[in-house]
């Protein structure tokens, strides 16, 4: 008896026939008459991934009722538009394996599908509540359009093409103001019509709700799609098309159906991106907003499925509060995204999920200490490293207001040499101090593992 590794279903293997011993009146005979080698799989009800979504319902239902300020609520807004386009990425980067640098053309398409419906027929009968479904159609529509040519090829010829057709898409905006409004965009309302049951969504927490329940819905749906035959052939696909192909499956059109797919759940953010700003912008089919679903993306973990959501989280907060805190802060990404690369490519997900393990087995006390280690030693680079970027912004974009720059409660002075020495010397102590303490932890982290691997093994022997 043992757990299958993939489903988590309990797996039953039949014993060999015992001849005239058997007593097939008895409980258990249909294991007992089945040929040696049969396996019997029972599915049982998953009260965990019940209890998961159940969680993740309450906290968007009782998120607003904490942070019950106009600032929370924009951002638990946006947090919410975020986590279905960046679902909706992962279906193409995560799922299939497409690296499309255009995404955020189906996401603006969709908001452009969308503000036009509400502007045009929001007054005679088409309800607010479903101008997100119009986007959802629009991206949807647009995909189709366009995702025949893109998933030709997979890896590279995707990520070429993406990138051509969004900036393709990003010069027709202002090339045709008759749909894209021109530099000023398209402005909108999103109350009309009368109030339904006192419902108008009007105010911020009325909005939010709805935001809410489309990102459920949007994150059960893209989910079980997952789990669906259809889900299972785009993982195949991206990883070994070949194969696909040999068994009897076309790749191109699994890729195509799947990048459609992902179209229309980003056309629902964009969707509801217009009832949340009001206002579409060309700005919403540029470079820089594919660029930060990929990277927000892959720092959340392209590999599991709550990556996203995580990476969602992350987006937010960087574009909405940590941009008010320095102007150096595509600088200070760019190089939280480069250590990721290097020292984390699966994700802040996969770190959780080998952290998961770890303590599955009683493990994680042992490390803690390293952890400390590493927080302090990174905090430290991260320090000095901050002190310079900020005295040389300070020069560059500032230096008519006086040498003297405020970090973190620290008077620093650029035009003194003491400042810039001692912030190289504490980026290059704590570099030294980081890499010495990741060394000793990777030689824990390798003794943990080989321990957590003997445990494995010997609970399969004693299951066997």
């Amino acid at each position: 008896m043992n757990v299958h590794p993939r489903s988590g279903s309990l797996r039953v293997a039949a014993p060999p026939s015992r001849g005239r011993h058997q007593q097939p009146g008895k409980a258990g005979s249909a294991v007992a008459h089945a040929p040696a080698g049969d396996v019997f799989e029972f599915r049982p009800w998953n009260l965990g991934r019940w209890v998961l979504w159940g969680v993740f319902a309450l906290v968007l239902g009782v998120a607003p009722l904490i942070f019950d300020s106009g600032l929370g609520l924009t951002i638990l807004s946006q947090v919410g538009i975020a986590i279905i386009a960046c679902l909706s990425y992962n279906i193409l980067l995560g799922q299939g394996g497409m690296l499309s640098f255009g995404h955020a053309v189906y996401t603006g398409l969709g908001a452009y599908i969308a503000v036009h419906a509400l502007n045009m027929y929001g007054k005679a009968w088409l309800p607010v509540s479903l101008v997100p479904l119009v986007g959802g159609l629009g991206g949807l529509f647009f995909a189709m359009l366009l995702g025949w040519i893109s998933t030709r090829r997979a890896h590279l010829t995707v990520a070429m093409i993406t990138l051509g057709l969004g900036e393709l898409v990003f010069s027709m905006s202002l090339m045709v103001p008759e749909f894209f409004g021109g530099e000023g965009g398209i402005t909108t309302n999103r109350v009309v019509g009368k109030p339904v049951l006192g419902i108008s969504f009007g105010p911020p927490q009325q909005l939010y709700y709805l935001i809410a329940l489309y990102a459920f819905v949007c994150t059960v749906a893209m989910f079980a799609f997952t789990r669906t035959p259809l889900g299972r052939l785009l993982n195949a696909v991206r990883d070994n098309p070949q194969r696909v192909e040999f068994v009897g499956y076309n790749p191109h059109r699994i890729r195509y159906t799947g990048f459609m797919i992902a179209g229309f759940f980003a056309g629902i953010a964009g969707g509801l991106a217009v009832l949340t700003f009001e206002i579409v912008t060309a700005e919403v089919v540029g470079a820089g907003r594919s660029g930060g679903y990929l990277l927000f993306t892959f720092l959340g973990g392209a590999t599991f499925f709550f990556g996203p959501i995580i990476g969602a989280v992350l987006m937010v907060l960087a574009f909405v509060l940590f941009s008010e805190f320095t102007r150096a802060w595509l600088l200070y990404l760019g190089l939280v995204f480069i250590f990721m690369v290097m020292y984390a490519p699966g994700g802040i997900a996969s770190l959780l999920m080998m952290n998961l393990r770890v303590a599955a087995f009683g493990r994680l006390r042992a490390l803690w200490v390293a952890y400390l280690a590493l927080a302090g030693c990174a905090l430290t680079m991260l320090l000095g490293a901050a002190a310079m970027v900020e005295m040389v912004y300070h020069l560059q974009l500032d230096a008519g207001q006086g040498g003297a720059v405020t970090f973190l409660g620290a008077r620093l002075d650029v035009a003194a040499a003491d400042s810039w020495v001692g912030a190289i010397f504490v980026l290059i102590t704590g570099a030294g101090l980081f890499e010495l303490t990741r060394r000793h932890f990777l030689h824990q982290w390798g003794s943990t593992q080989e321990l957590i691997e003997k445990e494995i093994k010997q609970r399969e022997a004693f299951r066997a």
